[in-house]
């Protein structure tokens, strides 16, 4: 049991739902709505994202909605700044023990807080490489790899972009990118 009297299972099953838009409240949906219909003016959709996300701290949708935000207004430190709150709201939903043992395969492929986890990672990895932080990037996809060594979220393709930007292009590297699979080399 946790501090809300909520046995874990109930609050991970709750988080993967919520990762799909469940359990968000009509007022917080109805911020999200009406910030995106505001597209067009940042200055009055980025209070009304805040508002969602204050109104519901642990809950992916307002952490996406605000991601987005930064991320297409090409703000890529806010984007950067949200998705590692993101990422700490799903390591709590997720448990203390998640990534001691790598999730199963059938977890990567199918289980939401993980999904939503491990897309995470390689958000913030991808945005740390925009923002010319390679050894962070690099970090997180070692984290990546070793959660998810099938590639079913295809971190291995950012990897690879990575190895090349590092190492530059080299006779026995492949001209092209794999379609999918982190290859021989470890991030």
């Amino acid at each position: 049991m946790n501090e809300r009297g909520l046995h874990f299972d109930d609050d991970l099953a709750a988080f993967a739902t919520s990762v799909i838009g469940g359990g968000l409240s009509p007022q917080v949906n109805a911020l999200i709505t009406q910030a995106g219909l505001l597209r067009h003016s940042p200055i009055q959709a980025l209070p009304l994202l805040e508002q969602a996300r204050a109104a519901a701290p642990r809950h992916p949708a307002p952490l996406i909605a605000l991601y987005r935000f930064h991320f297409y207004g090409h703000q890529l430190a806010q984007a950067r700044a949200v998705g590692e709150d993101a990422l700490a709201v799903a390591r709590t939903a997720l448990g203390p023990d998640f990534g001691d043992v790598p999730p199963s395969d059938d977890a990567t492929r199918g289980d939401a807080a993980v999904r939503f986890y491990l897309f995470t990672l390689k958000g913030l990895a991808y945005l740390n490489m925009r923002l010319d932080a390679m050894a962070e990037a690099t970090q997180l996809l070692k984290e990546l790899r070793r959660l998810d060594p099938q590639d079913h979220v295809g971190g291995a393709l950012l990897f690879h972009v990575l190895t090349r930007h590092e190492n530059g292009p080299s006779a026995d590297a492949p001209s092209e990118y794999p379609v999918r699979g982190w290859g021989v080399k470890s991030p």
